[in-house]
């Protein structure tokens, strides 16, 4: 927000913003007596994703680089399970996650490519 870095421009960075966005806006539509317990634990998820990638962009390492991206997409892979609780105990429908199941395989996908792209940029 404060400093003018180049990460701010990866796609990965922009998506993932919308990703959080998204987990926000549909934790808002679950019941308030069941909030508490695990949204809390997909909303530090999805948030640490988004952290881990700006962190991640930061490493001159190629090899740091892509521990803070793997980092991310396991957070985005606890997410999902998080949802997926969230479905099978009925808090939440399917039909309410569209927009978010974009925004996670959106993530999922360019992470992977970047963590791939990286692991053959250190074997090189």
């Amino acid at each position: 927000m404060f400093l003018d870095l180049s990460h701010k421009k990866l796609p990965i960075y922009l998506a993932s913003l919308t990703f959080v966005r998204e987990c926000y806006k549909v934790l808002d539509t679950v019941n308030s007596s069941e909030r508490f317990g695990i949204e809390k634990q997909i909303k530090r998820a999805a948030v640490s994703v988004h952290l881990n990638i700006a962190e991640g962009a930061s490493k001159r390492s190629k090899i740091d680089r892509r521990r803070y991206y793997e980092m991310a997409r396991g957070s985005l892979v606890e997410v999902d399970s998080g949802f997926d609780i969230l479905v099978t105990l009925n808090l939440i429908q399917n039909t309410e996650l569209h927009t978010l199941n974009n925004a996670v395989n959106t993530c999922f996908q360019q992470l992977s490519n970047l963590i791939n792209y990286l692991s053959s940029e250190i074997k090189s």
